[in-house]
């Protein structure tokens, strides 16, 4: 589809252009590309709905899973205004500090100089071999989360999707934690000693059902992306923490059609795969204000009155948010390992946040085999206290099995609260301890 329709919208520039200094308004164009206008496409307008009768026409901005969906008639798609979701501050001024000492090493996997905020704010080249490892970089150091945030409490619900029945419901809580790269939370930009030096700690931990319940998982990511993970896990039932090997972080987590790889679109090294950028273009993503949301009304309401997105379409595993037409990158991730299960992953990256709204991911025979969905929530039409925060923040997700026909959907309570989310909770004695 792409390499038939695609219009570029990257700047025209050589390699050698691509290196040059970052400026002004490289920053200004990077987070704020809507000052100057959204952008338009012919026919789509704020509160249409593309379903099955006339999705043909909006074809060049859908990606091929979600298109295939709703010319099946699956699902639809309600347009929502385009928006701006700016950073914090200190995101972009870290930007702007740093960004002209960032350089990439002689191998993937290799940088130097990026202490905190977007490491290559300039619009990505075709013209640039390493344009897609830049976008990759970018991700990775990105202001996902902030510094720290929690999900409390995250349902994951798995689904037929031919009957609609739910088949079972985990209920988790969620932290992250970067202990480098930090803008806005005590200590910027480092936490202190940090003698592995870790970049980032995710943690979860299992509340239901009894089964497997406090199964725990913690990743530990080196600021050195050349040294793999330390991933942990902890089975309540075996009372014992073991370490993950490298392929387990691929294989189905909990029986979910999710892979630990998946986590926030992706959530590997840079130098586990081949990165290409395919180009910039303006598509629909999943992005919205959650409080004008149909939510979910058989979930009971937290003390605060929360409610969590709803879901719809075929099998109930569509989430019923509204899609912001949105400036988009488009990478592709080919893992280097020969015996990964699948061949690529092409991630729609919003161009603003560099969250990852939309992975459509193939198989080893390069036919499409999940379609995987991160709706991302406005800070400021969300929980009172992650007003004013600057993170765009994962507020649903679906991850679809479109050859088996199962989904699996999640919704989330995020929360920016760094006393959520102490350095004692990323550790190995905490695994034993919250076990027992």
């Amino acid at each position: 589809m792409f390499k038939k329709t695609f219009i570029s919208l990257a700047l025209t520039t050589t390699v050698s252009a691509s290196a040059m200094a970052a400026t002004e308004q490289d920053v200004q164009n990077a987070f704020y590309p809507y000052k100057n206008g959204v952008p338009t496409y012919q026919g789509l307008s704020a509160g249409m709905t593309i379903n099955q009768a006339n999705v043909d026409q909006f074809k060049e901005i859908i990606d091929p899973a979600m298109y295939d969906f709703i010319k099946a008639g699956d699902t639809e798609i309600k347009v929502g205004e385009t928006t701006s979701f700016d950073l914090n501050k200190s995101y972009v001024d870290a930007t702007r500090k740093y960004m002209n000492d960032v350089k990439l090493g002689d191998t993937v996997g290799e940088i130097s100089g990026s202490v905190a905020g977007r490491p290559f704010p300039q619009e990505p080249s075709m013209d640039d071999p390493r344009a897609g490892e830049k976008l990759a970089w970018n991700f990775k150091y990105g202001y996902n989360w902030g510094d720290s945030a929690a999900i409390w409490p995250f349902y994951w619900t798995f689904k037929d999707m031919n009957s609609g029945k739910a088949e079972r419901t985990l209920k988790f809580n969620f932290n992250f934690l970067n202990f480098t790269h930090r803008t806005q939370q005590a200590p910027v930009p480092a936490i202190t000693p940090n003698p592995s030096n870790l970049f980032r700690a995710t943690y979860l931990e299992v509340l239901e059902p009894f089964d497997v319940k406090n199964t725990q998982l913690l990743i530990q990511r080196f600021e050195d992306d050349l040294k793999r993970d330390n991933a942990y896990l902890y089975l309540g039932f075996q009372r014992r923490v073991r370490r993950l090997s490298t392929g387990q972080v691929t294989d189905a987590f909990l029986g979910s059609d999710i892979m630990i790889e998946d986590f926030e679109g992706y959530n590997g090294r840079i130098s586990d795969a081949k990165w290409s950028y395919k180009g910039t273009r303006n598509m629909l993503l999943p992005m919205y204000n959650h409080n004008d949301m149909p939510l979910d009304t058989e979930i009971p309401k937290d003390d605060d009155g929360y409610q969590m997105i709803s879901y719809g379409g075929k099998g109930n595993c569509f989430p019923n948010v509204t899609y912001q037409l949105r400036k988009v990158y488009l990478l592709e991730g080919e893992p280097l390992d020969p015996n990964h299960p699948i061949s690529k992953r092409q991630h729609f990256i919003d161009a603003q946040t560099f969250t990852i709204p939309r992975t459509v991911t193939y198989d080893r025979n390069g036919a499409i085999w999940k379609s995987f969905s991160i709706g991302q929530a406005h800070p400021d039409h969300h929980l009172a206290q992650n007003k004013g925060s600057g993170v765009s923040i994962d507020d649903s997700f679906t991850m679809i099995d479109m050859q088996a026909q199962h989904c699996t959907t999640g919704q989330f309570k995020g929360i920016i609260d760094p006393e959520l989310t102490p350095e004692s909770k990323m550790t190995v004695q905490n695994l034993r301890a919250s076990g027992k």
